[in-house]
C-alpha cells in the first residue's frame, strides 16, 4: 500500500533520436524540435524536447513502477516552465498529496528537474487509480 506523503524518484534523458521518434509519432514536427539551425534563430537557441514527450516520463512510471501495473491514468495536467534539452539529465519526482480509498485513487503530484541546475522544468499533478495500491 503507498501512503499519502510517499515520494519516488526516477532519474532519466532523452536523446534526438528519441526527438525524432516522438514527432514522427505525434506528427508534432516542429522545427524547433528538429532543426538545429531554425532553434539557433530562437531564444533557446538549441532543439528543445516537445513537452508531451518530457510528460511521458510520467505515464511510464506511474503505468510500471509506482504505483505500477495495474494503475489506470485518470487525469494529468503539465505545465511546462522550462526548456528540456537532449542528453541533459532530469529527475521525475512523484509525491502523494492526497488518497481517496473508496474510489481506489490518488493525486500525485508530478514535477521533472534538471540534475545539474535544480530547476524545476515541469510541473504538474496526476490522478491515478489503482485498486491494489489504493484500496
Amino acid at each position: 500500500m503507498i501512503a499519502l506523503g510517499t515520494v519516488y524518484r526516477h532519474q532519466f534523458s532523452f536523446s534526438q533520436e528519441d526527438v525524432i521518434l516522438f514527432a514522427q509519432v505525434s506528427g508534432d514536427n516542429n522545427p524547433l524540435h528538429l532543426d538545429a539551425d531554425f532553434a539557433a534563430t530562437t531564444a533557446f537557441k538549441r532543439p528543445i524536447i516537445h513537452g508531451a514527450l518530457a510528460s511521458s516520463v510520467f505515464s511510464k512510471i506511474m503505468g510500471t513502477e509506482f504505483p505500477g501495473f495495474g494503475s489506470v491514468y485518470l487525469k494529468q495536467v503539465s505545465e511546462y516552465k522550462r526548456p528540456m534539452f537532449v542528453d541533459t539529465d532530469y529527475e521525475a519526482v512523484f509525491t502523494v498529496t492526497s488518497i481517496n480509498p473508496e474510489k481506489h485513487t490518488a493525486e500525485i503530484s508530478t514535477e521533472i528537474f534538471d540534475k545539474i541546475t535544480g530547476k524545476k522544468t515541469t510541473d504538474g499533478m496526476a490522478v491515478i487509480m489503482n485498486k491494489e495500491e489504493f484500496a
